[in-house]
């Protein structure tokens, strides 16, 4: 399948995800506002998956928009710029969450089906490979 990483390739990804991870959990713990806030508002950007519902191709630009770090870091750094700890945290709380994504494989979608990544194959669409 064209479009996906394999190899080595594959698993740096994984550990940069890792990587954005632990430093946002990092930087969320001198900056955050505490962990009962973080634990409620990390799978925030699995709300995106409700885009899955009109089809798949809104799905994955619904997905893609929620899991790109594009976003992420422009609320954190929008929140730094505001001197603006509730956005900080978001932002931090954001780049969590995509890291976590990105190490477990959960990659970006393509609009031919859910399970169909630029991390690979994943869920039912691994299965059926």
């Amino acid at each position: 399948m064209t479009g996906t990483t394999t190899g080595g390739v594959k698993v740096l990804l994984r550990i940069e995800g890792a990587c954005v991870f632990f430093a946002a959990v990092l930087a969320y713990l001198k900056f955050g506002l505490g962990w009962k806030i973080f634990l409620i508002f990390f799978l925030t950007p699995d709300i995106s998956f409700l885009g899955y519902l009109a089809g798949p191709a809104i799905g994955a630009i619904s997905y893609n928009s929620a899991h790109s770090y594009s976003g992420a870091i422009a609320c954190l750094l929008a929140g730094v710029w505001l001197s603006n700890p509730i956005v900080v945290a978001s932002g931090l709380i954001w780049c969590a969450h995509l890291g976590f994504d990105r190490a477990l494989g959960y990659g970006l979608k393509y609009s031919s089906g859910f399970g169909i990544t630029h991390l690979g194959l994943i869920g039912r669409a691994r299965q059926n490979a």
